[in-house]
C-alpha cells in the first residue's frame, strides 16, 4: 500500500512505499534543494517494476520494465564485491583499491521499440579519447550514492535533468583494466529529451536499439595482447561506431541479467 503526499521535487508528487521510500527522488537527490533526501527504495527487484506516475508516463512505454524489475539489483542494495569479471583482469590490477565510478545505462523507448543511450568521447581527452560509452565517472564522497553520482555526470555531460528520467536498479558491478570499479544504472531517459552534449568530453550522442545490442550473434570475442598474454575483448559490429570493451562488457551483463527474468 502506498501513501501519496505532495513534494516539491522532479515530478511535484512522490510514491511512497511501505518502507518510506518515493523510487523517484533519487533523480532529484543530487540537487542542492534535496541534498537532506532519502535515498531509493525498492522499486526494481522487488517483485515488481516501477510504475508509471505523474510526469513519468514514458515508464509505462517501455516493454522490458516487467522484466528488469525482476532482474536488476534494487537501488536501496547497492551490489557488493570487486566486479564479476575480476578473475579475468586479477593478473593485471594493482594492489591499490579500485577506484569507484558509476554509469547510467540509459533505455528510451520509442515507437520502434527500445533504445540504449550512448555517447562518444572527444578525440582531445586524456583517457579512452574518441571512446563509446555510457555516460557517467568517478563517485564522489558529495555524491553519497552511486545512483546520484551517474545522474550527476550524466547532467554534466549530455544535460540529462532529473525529471528526464526514472532509476531502476543496478547491474553488476564491473572492474576495468584501469582499475575502476564502476556500478552500471540502468534507467529509463524520456523519449522527448534532447541532448546536449559537454564539448569538452562529448564527442557525439547516439542510440542504438536494445534488441540489436541483445542479440549475442552482434557481439564478438576479439584477441588482443595485453599484458604478455592474448585476452579477449568483447565488440559489437555497430555501423559507424565502434561499442567495444567495458561498454561491451556491461551491456552483455544487460543480457545474462535479463535472460533469468
Amino acid at each position: 500500500m502506498s501513501e501519496q503526499r505532495p513534494h516539491g521535487s522532479c515530478i511535484g508528487l512522490c510514491q511512497f512505499d511501505q518502507p518510506g521510500f518515493c523510487p523517484y527522488c533519487v533523480a532529484a537527490a543530487w540537487l542542492p534543494a534535496r541534498a537532506g533526501a532519502r535515498l531509493p527504495g525498492p522499486q526494481a527487484g522487488s517483485g515488481g517494476a516501477a510504475q508509471p506516475q505523474p510526469g513519468h508516463r514514458y515508464l509505462g512505454a517501455l516493454e522490458e520494465l516487467p522484466a528488469l524489475g525482476r532482474v536488476l539489483h534494487r537501488l536501496d542494495r547497492v551490489p557488493q564485491g570487486i566486479g564479476w569479471n575480476h578473475a579475468q583482469l586479477a593478473d593485471l590490477l594493482p594492489s591499490q583499491p579500485p577506484v569507484q565510478a558509476a554509469v547510467l545505462v540509459g533505455l528510451v523507448p520509442r515507437a520502434s521499440g527500445t533504445q540504449v543511450l550512448l555517447t562518444r568521447r572527444t578525440e582531445t581527452l586524456r583517457s579512452h579519447a574518441g571512446q563509446v560509452g555510457f555516460p557517467g565517472g568517478r563517485i564522489e564522497a558529495v555524491d553519497g550514492h552511486p545512483a546520484v553520482a551517474a545522474l550527476r555526470e550524466s547532467n554534466e555531460e549530455i544535460a540529462l535533468l532529473p525529471e528526464q528520467t526514472v532509476a531502476l536498479g543496478f547491474l553488476d558491478p564491473f572492474i576495468t583494466i584501469t582499475n575502476y570499479r564502476v556500478l552500471p544504472l540502468v534507467a529509463v531517459i524520456d523519449p522527448d529529451f534532447v541532448a546536449i552534449p559537454s564539448p569538452d568530453e562529448v564527442a557525439e550522442v547516439f542510440e542504438v536499439p536494445l534488441a540489436y545490442l541483445m542479440d549475442m550473434r552482434h557481439l564478438r570475442a576479439r584477441p588482443v595482447d595485453w599484458g604478455g598474454n592474448t585476452r579477449s575483448v568483447l565488440e559489437y559490429d555497430w555501423p559507424g561506431q565502434r561499442i567495444w570493451g567495458a561498454t561491451a562488457a556491461m551491456l552483455a551483463n544487460l543480457h545474462q541479467r535479463l535472460q533469468q527474468a
